[in-house]
């Protein structure tokens, strides 16, 4: 780890040696937080929650005392508070005080209204907005877990149901696709194959689970329909997958999970509502099937995940 930077990079002669007085750049603190930069100079610019300093040609240069401060508007973040709220809270404690999270009830009722109208500009222009100001997993914590729960009990027996839930499911797909194929261009190594293992299509948790995992710097590889017995150790075995996760939202087919997974050299993540339907029978298959392992959904899935060192 970096030594406490001390002196004041207005002095370094250059960027090199700022650097080897201890100051961190912006992108050695987006891979330690997890925030990539776009959002660091957002919540710099908008709410001034972390001011870097600069060198004399604009560097950002961020310190050991800055990294801390981000992990403490992470902590804040994740249990619910809105980034607008954050900066009178950032010498509080986390453990005692949670203010109401009524910025985040609001955005996703503006998204509920957006999608009843099918007004996709709208929906892409709050999420960008968002995007801007919030890791993956905060963002699937605080709005997009909650707004699929709440737009399901919406659905519930509601004339348009289907054209709305079809509406958002598809741009949400192509909202997150593009974002993964943006970021597996970048990248390099084993990836991660996911399959949608339940033959509904577009199911959004999947997308969520992928995105979230392409932001943690793991190629991932999307194949959005189940492959019959056989064909999955050999979509495994092309792409050198480092694992694979099935995902389901429905009941399986436990008596084919044994040839289904057989030939697999790499670890098997089932994840979704089925883990939960079968959890007791899963729970055995974990016991008898080597490198099997369960999640319930996309955020304990990453968690899983990061746990076994596979992102």
């Amino acid at each position: 780890m970096s030594e406490p930077a001390s002196d004041d990079p207005q002095t370094a002669t250059d960027y090199g040696q700022a650097l080897e007085q201890g100051w961190l750049p912006i992108r050695e603190v987006a891979r330690r937080t997890g925030v990539n930069a776009v959002t660091l100079r957002a919540w710099e610019r908008r709410y001034g929650l972390i001011v870097p300093q600069r060198t004399p040609k604009g560097h950002r240069l961020f310190s050991e005392e800055h990294v801390q401060q981000i992990l403490t508007i992470l902590t804040w973040l994740n249990r619910g508070v809105a980034v607008s709220q954050v900066k009178h809270l950032l010498g509080s404690t986390p453990a005692f005080s949670v203010p109401a999270a009524n910025d985040w009830h609001s955005l996703r009722q503006s998204l509920t209204l957006a999608i009843s109208q099918l007004a996709e500009r709208k929906v892409d222009d709050t999420l960008n907005q968002a995007m801007a100001l919030y890791p993956p997993r905060t963002l699937c914590e605080q709005l997009l877990i909650p707004l699929l729960a709440e737009l399901e009990q919406r659905w519930q027996g509601q004339f348009g149901a289907q054209m709305e839930r079809v509406f958002f499911y598809s741009w949400l797909r192509s909202k997150l696709g593009a974002r993964i194929y943006h970021n597996n261009r970048q990248l390099q190594g084993a990836p991660l194959l996911l399959i949608n293992h339940s033959d509904l299509p577009l199911e959004p948790h999947l997308w969520l689970s992928a995105w979230l995992i392409s932001s943690a710097d793991c190629p991932v590889e999307v194949f959005d329909w189940p492959l019959p017995v056989g064909e999955l150790a050999l979509a495994a075995e092309h792409l050198q997958a480092r694992c694979v996760l099935l995902y389901s939202s429905k009941s399986i087919h436990l008596g084919q999970l044994p040839r289904l997974l057989s030939g697999l050299n790499c670890p098997t993540l089932i994840a979704g509502p089925t883990v939960c339907i079968h959890c007791a029978e899963l729970t055995v298959c974990t016991t008898e099937i080597a490198d099997l392992f369960l999640a319930e959904d996309p955020i304990s899935a990453h968690q899983a995940l990061t746990q076994r060192g596979l992102l």
